[in-house]
């Protein structure tokens, strides 16, 4: 017979904040999966893709869709399921919600609307790359996502590369060539490490320049997304 639990019920009418693996399916924590069977809807970035997961972990759960195209009309919604006194679970496809993934506008009407947000922590690539990456730590910029258009992803760069600390940005394998050309024209001597493939089997870090780590990608396929790694100026000249 299965002891009953001591562990506080969810709180009703708040929104969690689930992190999900980034990769690993191991790297889920025992409260997330405790959130995501207990709550009483799962706002998922791709419900196909949560799917998987969910039946991993065996659970069944009403899931609505969550995503960068409908964020206003469920946000709304969401909003209407917490006045209901609803336990409602985010989660995106990996990693924790709000981190270059939607997120941030339904925490912010939910709490602007009275409610509470309450984050479950756990797998972020950021976090993953840079504690392994060897650059500082104590200090650091996450910039998400460059822009894509040339003019504006350079000006961005312009201005970084005067900041103090370790940078870190996300970039896909279909434009990190691209940016590591830039790097080697803006920061060309700084060193950069790139995560892929994080807590996956084939986890790789590249480090070297940016000039270096350009010739290393000219001679192989790449995939998977990338965590880019930049290490602080050395002086306010860059």
């Amino acid at each position: 017979m299965n002891e009953p639990s001591t562990l506080p019920p969810l709180t009703p009418s708040t929104l969690y904040l689930v992190a999900t693996p980034i990769g690993n399916l191991e790297d889920i924590t025992l409260r997330a999966i405790r959130v995501l069977r207990e709550c009483d809807v799962i706002a998922a970035e791709d419900t196909r893709h949560t799917g998987v997961l969910l039946k991993h972990l065996g659970i069944q759960k009403t899931m609505i869709s969550y995503h960068a195209h409908n964020e206003a009309r469920r946000t709304q919604e969401i909003v209407e399921r917490l006045e209901r006194g609803e336990k409602v679970a985010l989660v995106t496809d990996a990693g924790t919600p709000g981190i270059s993934d939607p997120g941030e506008r339904v925490v912010k009407a939910a709490l602007t609307a009275g409610f509470r947000a309450e984050a479950v922590p756990g797998a972020c690539a950021l976090v993953a790359a840079l504690t392994a990456s060897g650059l500082p730590t104590t200090e650091f910029h996450f910039i998400g996502f460059l822009p894509h258009k040339s003019g504006q992803r350079r000006r961005e760069l312009e201005r970084l590369k005067t900041a103090s600390g370790t940078l870190a940005l996300y970039e896909s394998p279909f434009r990190v060539e691209k940016l590591l050309g830039e790097l080697a024209e803006v920061m060309p001597d700084r060193q950069v490490v790139l995560a892929r493939e994080l807590t996956k089997k084939f986890e790789e870090f590249l480090r070297g320049t940016p000039a270096e780590l350009a010739e290393l990608l000219e001679k192989r396929s790449v995939k998977g997304e990338f965590v880019v790694l930049i290490a602080p100026a050395t002086d306010a000249a860059g």
